[in-house]
């Protein structure tokens, strides 16, 4: 909207329009935010941090583990990227298997984590493969050839690996990646699996066949007119049996109880029951719950991560620049523009939690208003929720880790160009 446009309507609407006026939004920060804000006013570093609640975040751990039908649980570390946090889930949950999808966070995972067991969540070039041993630490407890499996989408790249494998002089563990609807990668046929299977079958010096990982995203996501939740996961299962059905058929040595069968996410697994052929999902970001994941299946849910930021200007009224009247009509009519407010910043990707009936100014950059329900001043924190975790994370620095509204450690998240030497 061109802003004279708006202006005009604003005014037009101030003359006539009271009986429209907005309701009230704003309101103090509730107990919870309150004592929040006074333990980072207290303690914290005067700029944007990313808030994790231990105490939600240990709540939403045993609805996770009350929910997985008997399923293993894998950690998808790019939704919780701290060796602190994986480990803090790892203990609540009683799981060492994490999902990484990112080459220096495995060597990091396996230096500080020597009991986990990583699956890769993407395919990697084969040089990110060969980085990894190059940079391996053997003088650590963690092993390779029974504690990590690469994910495999194509048979090239299944060539690709033997042939690193060969020249290291080591046997790697084959996950092989499987389109179950979502077409994002991996196998789309079922006959395209027994030649990868021979020719793991035939080195197993250098190969060994660790299972399958099939995303099914989009599982709920079809709007319901095109494809309903019930027949897409049908879909899923039906895919997922007849890749197992086809080890069984070509290579039935290869069937055993430690194979991996991955699948799922936040927003599916509990779409995965007992006829489920899953014995394994991965789940990140219900953990934490950022706003995207607001989901009827996840209701029970907490959300227990925020990005709390300082308030570094506050004034009453609204000072529009070369507008002033038509800003002080705007707060006559607009009771939510009777307070002005500047953050230090990390708004993006997020939305305002506390206090309540923030909205940002559409005609002035930066500035957030609010009405005089709202309490605060200089150096008081607003709360945002993020929309997701994944990256949003690493934007931050250390994790505010607090309890019963006080932080109690500060954890480092993994940095994104981090090299293990």
């Amino acid at each position: 909207m061109q802003r004279r446009h708006f202006l005009f309507g604003l005014a037009a609407a101030s003359a006539g329009g009271f009986l429209l006026r907005p309701d009230d939004r704003g309101a103090p920060h509730d107990a919870y935010f309150t004592a929040l804000n006074e333990s980072l006013k207290a303690g914290g570093p005067g700029r944007p941090v990313l808030i994790v609640d231990l105490d939600r975040l240990e709540r939403n751990c045993k609805r996770l583990t009350q929910s997985l039908n008997g399923k293993q649980y894998r950690v998808v570390a790019k939704s919780m990227p701290s060796a602190g946090l994986i480990a803090h889930v790892m203990q609540h949950t009683g799981f060492t298997r994490v999902m990484s999808f990112h080459q220096p966070f495995v060597n990091l995972l396996a230096k500080d984590m020597p009991r986990a067991d990583i699956l890769l969540g993407k395919p990697m070039p084969v040089q990110a493969a060969a980085t990894f041993y190059r940079r391996f630490d053997t003088a650590g407890s963690f092993d390779p050839r029974s504690q990590l499996q690469w994910l495999i989408d194509t048979p090239d790249r299944l060539a690709q690996y033997q042939q690193l494998a060969r020249t290291l002089g080591a046997q790697v563990r084959i996950n092989v990646e499987i389109d179950v609807g979502l077409h994002r990668g991996g196998l789309t046929a079922v006959e395209q699996l027994p030649p990868m299977l021979a020719t793991i079958a035939a080195d197993p010096r250098h190969l060994s066949f660790a299972g399958f990982m099939g995303y099914d995203a989009h599982v709920g996501r079809i709007p319901p007119l095109i494809e309903s939740r019930d027949a897409s996961l049908a879909k899923v299962l039906n895919t997922y049996h007849s890749y197992i059905d086809c080890v069984r058929a070509n290579q039935p040595a290869m069937m055993n109880d430690a194979l991996v069968l991955n699948g799922a996410g936040s927003p599916t697994f509990r779409l995965h029951g007992k006829d489920s052929p899953l014995n394994e999902v991965s789940v990140g970001s219900a953990l934490v719950k950022p706003a995207d994941y607001d989901l009827e299946l996840l209701a029970d849910f907490e959300p227990a991560s925020f990005i709390a930021t300082p308030v570094i200007k506050a004034w009453d009224g609204l000072h529009l620049p070369g507008a002033e009247a038509v800003g002080k009509v705007w707060t006559v009519w607009d009771r939510n523009r009777q307070r002005s407010f500047f953050i230090y910043g990390g708004s993006g990707s997020a939305s305002y939690t506390s206090p309540q009936g923030l909205t940002d100014n559409p005609e002035y950059e930066g500035m957030i208003n609010a009405s005089r329900a709202v309490h605060l001043e200089v150096d008081d924190y607003i709360f945002l929720r993020p929309n997701q975790s994944e990256g949003v994370f690493l934007q931050f620095g250390d994790l505010a880790l607090v309890r019963n509204g006080r932080i109690e450690a500060w954890w480092p998240v993994f940095n994104p160009g981090h090299e293990v030497s």
